[in-house]
């Protein structure tokens, strides 16, 4: 009895270590004074600015110190920003259980085994009837549409109250999937939703998002227009979307050849769960694209965002093994843009039309993409049936939330019930009632590589430096025993760019030179930390009165006393 007082007298805490002030990374926590729930563990793919990364993951820093506590982890579904993140958070934290949908499951088990981790952790698939008792949470579940089958949101019973986190969703009413299940978010909200939790990411958009089943008509108007080849790229994770290409392709009489890992693994385990139902022989190996006639062919591939390695980038550069683009070939991108790719994908059609390709995008003539989440119009609806006491939009940058945020006040909730929080900003339910708390740790951790050791800023600053300023080295000779310089400075640069550059590193030589004397003659014990820092200062600040350049600065000492 007494352990049950203490329970129910705990705060119950929840915040994001990923999710918030961004489209991507997501991860929710709710954690108590014995248990932690832990909902999705995605990534975030970078942009340009970030030369290097492969992913970034959130900072599980927190969840190492209090893994104890740790109960499991609930997946939504099973994009990549919501499950991405989960080797790594297996490489640094002892998860006791993962719960997911079908095909997420299939998912994760396949990125386990890639990483080549130890399947310690069990992946256990749940219904949308199921009932997870996790610690001192409760977790039920209803059905939601999105751009991949089986998302669901997560209905939350803490002994402080409730949370409904509605997963990535919109309201399609003509889905391909199943559809949204209303009545059980109404039942949820009948019984009282204290903090709702729900996906901001289109809150910039008014009105309602289209159905998947109006790209169904763009993408087969494009089919029936094609002469030769049609090349089409999507995400891999879109299932849905996969599955309307497969269809429309086997209607118009092509064979499918898939090139991508992540799209063939996709595609394999939407065929093994009955998502995709095709035959085989649908289907072909690269190797028979020279004996197939251009118009009886359908290449599905990765690569709608101009990613250097992504297939449709190497078909563009004539680096594929197996494709070549020739006049004739259609290239379809069935997707939007991400924010900050959009100049690698202008280049990227360019180099296509080049080759001679017709490039489709998606625009008001051609509709080959419909967004996987709610507009405003959307988000008034969920706020009418889940009716919450308290609200914190999530997943979206901040401007998203911000929107999502008034539009829950539109629909009649209190402004200071609303709660627009950063990555590490604490909510605190207690008796019904929730409040701002504290913070903990969360920052963003850069891969380069599978190697679970994050990148720092740092070096993420050194690398954007090389980028645009370039890098200047610093050769000297001294003599510690005799405190002397034992010649002049050499400066050298490269990728550093000025009219007068000989003229600039001679002069730089010279003043670097008087400055390393005088240090070494000023009578006191010199470090070689003290010559370098005294170089890089020097250096920098002749550099930007000269050529207002900032250039990274490498001194290199020799020391002919030693």
């Amino acid at each position: 009895m007494a352990e049950s007082r203490k329970s129910i007298a705990s705060p119950v805490e929840i915040y994001a270590l990923g999710g918030l002030g961004e489209v991507g990374k997501n991860i929710y926590c709710i954690e108590n004074d014995k248990s932690i729930l832990i909902v999705d563990c995605g990534v975030l793919f970078p942009d340009s600015n970030l030369p290097g990364i492969d992913y970034i993951i959130p900072d599980f820093t927190h969840l190492v110190e209090n893994q104890h506590k740790i109960k499991g982890l609930v997946i939504t579904h099973g994009h990549e920003d919501h499950i991405g993140g989960i080797p790594f958070l297996l490489q640094q934290v002892n998860v006791p259980v993962i719960y997911a949908p079908r095909i997420a499951c299939a998912l994760i088990r396949h990125k386990i085994e890639d990483a080549k981790l130890p399947s310690f952790t069990p992946v256990i698939e749940f219904q949308e009837d199921s009932l997870l008792t996790l610690g001192d949470f409760n977790v039920e579940f209803f059905h939601v549409t999105h751009s991949i089958p089986d998302s669901f949101g997560l209905f939350i019973t803490t002994p402080q109250g409730t949370i409904l986190e509605s997963g990535d969703f919109k309201i399609d009413l003509t889905p391909v999937d199943g559809d949204f299940n209303f009545s059980k978010l109404t039942r949820f909200g009948d019984r009282g939703i204290d903090l709702l939790m729900a996906d901001s990411t289109n809150a910039e958009r008014e009105g309602y998002t289209n159905s998947e089943r109006t790209v169904i008509r763009g993408i087969q108007d494009v089919f029936s227009e094609a002469s030769g080849r049609v090349l089409i790229s999507t995400f891999s994770s879109n299932i849905s979307r996969i599955e309307q290409i497969i269809e429309t392709s086997i209607k118009f009489k092509r064979k499918i050849v898939v090139f991508g890992r992540s799209m063939e693994t996709n595609i394999q385990a939407a065929r093994e769960y009955g998502y995709i139902k095709v035959p085989d022989d649908s289907f072909v190996l690269p190797q028979d694209l020279d004996i197939l006639p251009p118009n009886q062919v359908t290449i599905l591939c990765t690569g709608t965002q101009g990613e250097p390695m992504a297939v449709l980038s190497r078909i563009a550069r004539g680096d594929h093994k197996f494709i070549r683009v020739y006049p004739g070939d259609t290239v379809v991108f069935s997707a939007s843009a991400i924010p900050g790719n959009t100049s690698a994908i202008n280049a990227l059609i360019n180099q296509l039309t080049r080759l001679g390709a017709s490039v489709v995008t998606n625009s008001v003539l051609s509709n080959l993409h419909a967004s996987g989440h709610a507009s405003r119009q959307e988000m008034r609806l969920l706020q009418k049936l889940a009716r919450p006491r308290y609200f914190m939009p999530i997943h979206g940058e901040y401007r998203m939330l911000k929107l999502h945020a008034r539009i829950a006040v539109e629909c009649g909730l209190e402004k200071d019930h609303t709660f627009v929080c950063e990555n590490g900003d604490v909510l605190t339910l207690v008796n019904h009632k929730v409040s701002r708390g504290g913070n903990v740790t969360a920052d963003s951790i850069y891969i380069d590589g599978k190697s679970t050791v994050g990148i720092s800023n740092s070096v993420i600053k050194d690398r954007s430096t090389l980028i645009n300023e370039g890098v200047v080295g610093v050769f000297l000779v001294i003599n510690s025993k005799k405190n002397t310089l034992m010649a002049m400075p050499v400066v050298e640069s490269k990728g550093f760019i000025s009219s007068n550059k000989k003229g600039l590193q001679k002069k730089a030589s010279e003043i670097i030179g008087i400055e390393v004397q005088r240090v070494l003659t000023s009578g006191q014990k010199v470090t070689y930390a003290e010559l370098k820092s005294t170089i890089k200062s020097v250096t920098s600040h002749f550099l930007y009165r000269e050529a207002r350049r900032t250039p990274m600065v490498i001194p290199v000492i020799m020391n002919v006393g030693e």
